[in-house]
């Protein structure tokens, strides 16, 4: 080959890697993009008042939040752009969603700034919680969040909403609790806490016995009410971390006058 001919190649190859960094994955952003739907839909819902719909539909944009990216890695659909849009996504789902969905739930009642600033911590708090999972994503622990994920926190709002209005529990009267639930879980996102992302869980890992029972009691109880399980399993996930921090704190005090 002469050398007239690789120059020619040169640039053709060059012009392939522009396109191909110009281009985008349609799967992987396809199912973002519904994610992103979902998220749109419940605000549109909880403006109207239909906050069942609003709640569940956050649920769906955390069900396709968690495809994309598997999609992505298993057809080597990974790129830049996807992780950026998923971001912008997860803001508007997890983050503005959800507090818009509160404040219009319960925390409007409070007659004052308290309510607005209760709901934009939260969303403040997603927008943050995300940003710096961003920049750490290379450099932390696999098997670790740091902070609470947002559509764990997201999962604690709307799981609340979803059964207090589906039993047709005046909760959303109670704006002080509702506020301190909602401060709470959106001060856990951007805290330190270590959570368990289960992204180590395999087919091939063994469980104590106990695990099997348990397991069967969580699908009875989402058979006999689908809501409240939901806000319980993210309640508990939520505060996991707090509490196993405690408690190896208190381990290692009770230890030192021992040793």
């Amino acid at each position: 080959m002469d050398h007239e001919t690789q120059t020619e190649q040169q640039p053709a190859d060059r012009q392939d890697d522009h396109r191909r960094r110009k281009a985008i994955y349609l799967l992987p952003n396809l199912i973002t993009t519904g994610a992103l739907f979902a998220g749109f839909f419940a605000i549109v819902m909880a403006v109207q008042d239909n906050f069942v719909p609003a709640a569940i539909a956050v649920f769906v944009a955390m069900l396709l939040d968690g495809m994309d990216g598997r999609v992505a890695r298993m057809t080597g659909t990974e790129s830049e752009f996807g992780i950026q849009y998923d971001s912008l996504s997860d803001v508007i789902s997890f983050g503005i969603a959800p507090a818009l969905i509160v404040y219009l739930w319960s925390l409007q009642g409070m007659g004052d700034r308290w309510g607005m600033l209760g709901a934009f911590v939260f969303a403040a708090a997603a927008a943050i919680r995300l940003a710096r999972f961003n920049v750490q994503v290379e450099t932390v622990d696999k098997g670790y969040f740091v902070g609470l994920a947002s559509p764990a926190a997201a999962a604690v709002l709307m799981g609340m909403v979803w059964f207090f209005e589906a039993h047709d529990i005046p909760f959303e009267a109670q704006q002080g609790w509702v506020w301190v639930i909602t401060i709470t879980t959106g001060l856990l996102m951007v805290s330190s806490f270590p959570y368990f992302s289960g992204k180590r869980l395999s087919p091939r890992l063994r469980v104590s016995f106990l695990s099997l029972p348990i397991a069967i009691i969580v699908f009875v109880l989402l058979l006999k009410d689908f809501a409240l399980t939901l806000w319980v399993l993210a309640s508990a996930y939520a505060l996991s971390a707090p509490l196993w921090t405690l408690t190896r704190g208190l381990r290692r005090r009770l230890k030192r006058p021992a040793s």
